[in-house]
């Protein structure tokens, strides 16, 4: 290898970046240490502008295509968050291979791409993920508690580290890989204060074969520094926006260089929004003062994609329960599919005022439009209903080993027959019947806890509550947050007893096995199908304004939920999803009986 070069924090163009330090990078070893104030690339000052992308959220045939976007706009380095719950499903069952969870090809692709490349593997990340990343299976332990020393927390933790170490650990710089960093927890000074559980964390992943430094990433507020860093590892600033909050991470530790781990491009979207659109100007300025003070950041996101499936989690701020949106395109540079929007030009034009050699941009993957998919009634849930589980008292899905997807609960009523209907902490939707007639719903996200049930001519009333969960809440002192009827079910202060409780995860399996029904024009909860035929393909997004609430499935591929309320009306759905010739899609919509046509058009409403 030649002999080092000074790499200067201001003047050092991306091309001349990649010639010094990431051309040889699967042929030579560099080191990466942590100064007092810069981080040193081979010994020398290095300056990190990084893009982040998460491949949970990418189709793996497009990681390389994202990759190259982030890299065009002038980024030198990838960051990643890596979703416990999206490897580890159920105790000990870990899974790197298939679809998107393959974090090798991934962390190959940016070596490939002469990337550096961080990366955040949690435990928790947040991410609006559900659950923070943090598995669902932890939730079937009713008093556990979570990002602290508790033990059956930890020896979750342990099991989880363990199994990623030894798939990152051939990709980190020490063993001649990209790996610069590697994030302890996330925001844990937004969170709590136990710092023996912050350096226990860092004991397991050095124990496991971490040996790159480490780093935090907290708000740039005392008391979030004193609580969620570590002495000896980078601080990541969400955001360092300006000279204060870099000031304040100095004074908090002198030691160690700062960053902005989160310069934020954009941000999200709940159900029920108007799409978030943040200031431009305030971003340009923030990204201009890092350029010309020499400091390291992380663009959060730099293509944020897609909560394919029910990976979308929920926030539970001021307004209460909020759940995301399917897209997570975040208003980022690089929009859900993959384009370069007036952002990406604007950011790679001002880090081309300092970094003036860049590679170019990827051309712009194929789209196509469907002029419309004919549905039908394909099924309905009721047809479809596994065997009953008895239960005294309605139980959360996790308690039923049940990770995601809808739960049918159902009871005889006895004594009162009718009046309040009371669902104490419903998560997080619901639609109720009553002898098999629909009676109303009940959203958690607008607080609707009641419905009035009607009289009945039964000698014994049938109710059934239809629950599907929306979403783990992902951030935030409500993190335990179990899905289903997680408490109790009242009729005019009675608590109503003895239930069957009928599972649905929604799952492939589920899928292939439907069994041919009619629609119930007294109930909702219909399945409905529909093919077509394609000749050429491409990226396209289903219009669903012809739907109220549910989720839509393309040759098996989940693509998320779709509600009427929006702001999202149309999902995703990437190329390599479908095929030439016939394709299916499948619908299950909580509140509609009648089918109505899908159409597929080659961009997100608004474009």
């Amino acid at each position: 290898m030649a002999k080092p070069v000074r790499i200067t924090l201001i003047a050092l163009s991306v091309g001349l970046l990649f010639a010094v330090s990431s051309t040889a990078l699967s042929q030579s070893r560099h080191t990466f240490e942590l100064g007092k104030s810069e981080f040193l690339l081979d010994g020398e000052p290095f300056q990190i502008i990084s893009g982040e992308i998460h491949p949970a959220r990418i189709p793996k045939a497009y990681w390389r295509h994202r990759v190259q976007m982030a890299k065009a706009m002038g980024c030198n380095t990838i960051a990643a968050y890596f979703f416990w719950n999206y490897h580890e499903t159920s105790p000990g069952t870990f899974d790197f291979r298939t679809e998107s969870r393959d974090l090798k090809t991934f962390m190959r692709i940016v070596l490939e791409e002469d990337m550096w490349l961080l990366v955040r593997p949690g435990p928790y990340v947040c991410a609006e993920w559900d659950l923070g990343g943090l598995p669902s299976y932890l939730l079937s332990i009713p008093d556990i508690k979570l990002r602290c020393l508790d033990p059956r927390y930890m020896n979750a933790v342990e099991r989880y580290i363990r199994a990623m170490t030894d798939v990152i650990r051939p990709f980190l710089v020490t063993n001649g890989g990209n790996i610069l960093m590697l994030q302890i927890e996330n925001e844990y000074g937004s969170y709590g204060n136990d710092r023996a559980y912050m350096s226990a964390l860092r004991r397991l992943w050095k124990e496991a074969g971490i040996d790159v430094p480490f780093f935090t990433a907290d708000g740039p507020t005392p008391y979030m520094l004193e609580a969620g860093t570590l002495r000896g590892a980078a601080i990541g600033l969400d955001s360092g926006s300006d000279s204060a909050a870099f000031a304040q991470a100095h004074r908090h530790d002198p030691t160690v260089p700062a960053f902005s781990s989160e310069t934020y491009p954009g941000w999200l979207t709940h159900w029920g929004e108007q799409w978030a659109r943040p200031d431009t100007a305030a971003l340009y300025r923030e990204v201009r003062f890092l350029l010309e003070n020499g400091k390291s950041f992380n663009f959060y996101v730099v293509h944020g994609g897609t909560n394919f499936g029910f990976t979308a989690g929920a926030n539970s701020g001021g307004k209460g329960y909020e759940p995301d949106v399917t897209s997570y395109d975040y208003d980022a540079p690089i929009d859900e599919q993959g384009r370069a929007t007036h952002k990406f030009h604007a950011l790679r034009s001002i880090i081309g005022e300092y970094h003036s050699a860049r590679s170019e941009i990827p051309a712009p993957l194929p789209t196509i439009a469907i002029d419309s998919i004919h549905m039908h009634v394909a099924s309905t849930i009721w047809a479809n209903l596994p065997p009953a589980r008895k239960s005294v008292q309605p139980k959360p899905f996790e308690a039923m080993g049940l990770d995601h997807g809808f739960a049918l609960y159902r009871t005889k009523l006895i004594g009162h027959k009718f009046g309040k209907l009371t669902l104490t902490e419903l998560h997080d939707y619901a639609t109720i019947f009553l002898d098999g007639v629909f009676v109303g719903t009940l959203d958690r996200r607008l607080g609707e806890k009641t419905i009035e049930l009607p009289k009945s001519d039964a000698a014994a009333p049938v109710l059934e509550i239809l629950v599907e969960a929306m979403g783990r809440i992902n951030f935030g002192q409500a993190l335990i947050d179990r899905k289903g009827i997680t408490e109790r079910v009242t009729l005019n202060g009675m608590t109503l007893m003895n239930w069957e409780v009928f599972p649905l995860s929604m799952d492939d399996r589920m899928l292939r096995r439907l069994k041919p029904a009619v629609a119930d024009t007294s109930r909702r909860g219909t399945f409905f199908r529909g093919t077509f035929h394609l000749g050429m393909l491409g990226d396209t997004f289903l219009e669903m304004t012809g739907y109220r609430k549910g989720v839509v499935w393309v040759n098996g591929h989940n693509l998320g939920r779709y509600w009427e309320i929006g702001p999202q009306h149309r999902l995703f759905c990437p190329g390599p999803w479908l095929r030439k010739g016939e394709n299916e899609v499948v619908i299950f919509d909580l509140l509609q009986n009648e089918p109505a046509v899908v159409r597929g058009y080659e961009g997100m409403e608004g474009d």
